[in-house]
């Protein structure tokens, strides 16, 4: 489901859309019930007003992945910046460090790294190592590479780049 959001939101959807897209596909699924009545209550708790401490503990301590998915969906969707978010996802009695990453990997995709505060990236250490990473995880895609391309110069490249790709 995450890699189905991350997929949406990079492609340009809001989260609600990719919400949308990714309980269509889920319901066409077997055994998908735990899954999307998470990703249903997330949703419907983020609408219901009710404090942030309360509506995460009503989803779970994120220690299973439908729990982990709802809290980050549930903290993208109610809060008002990157930093609310993250912090809304990693102060609670769970697994904090899962559901603080996943909430990053949704807000990310869709607004990108000018959203990360810079006193968090500051101290960052392989920035640039980290940023041209996942510059090549969004262009990959793209690129025509393998046994069928034509361009061996470009192979090559990847091949130096990522062994064993």
């Amino acid at each position: 489901m995450l890699a189905v959001l991350i997929l949406a939101l990079t492609d340009g959807a809001s989260l609600p859309d990719a919400l949308a897209a990714a309980r269509s596909l889920l319901r066409a699924e077997t055994d998908n019930e735990e899954t999307l009545r998470a990703i249903e209550m997330a949703e419907a708790l983020a609408d219901s007003g009710r404090p942030h401490e309360k509506a995460i503990a009503r989803l779970g301590q994120g220690w299973i992945a439908e729990e982990a998915l709802a809290i980050s969906i549930y903290c993208a969707l109610v809060a008002r910046s990157f930093r609310q978010a993250v912090i809304l996802a990693v102060n609670h009695d769970g697994d904090s460090d899962s559901t603080g990453a996943i909430v990053g990997n949704l807000l990310g995709a869709m607004h990108g790294a000018k959203v990360l505060p810079a006193e968090w990236l500051a101290p960052l250490e392989l920035r640039e190592v980290i940023a041209e990473l996942a510059e090549d995880l969004y262009a990959f895609q793209e690129w025509e590479i393998g046994e069928y391309s034509r361009n061996d110069e470009l192979n090559r490249r990847i091949w130096r780049k990522y062994p064993g790709y």
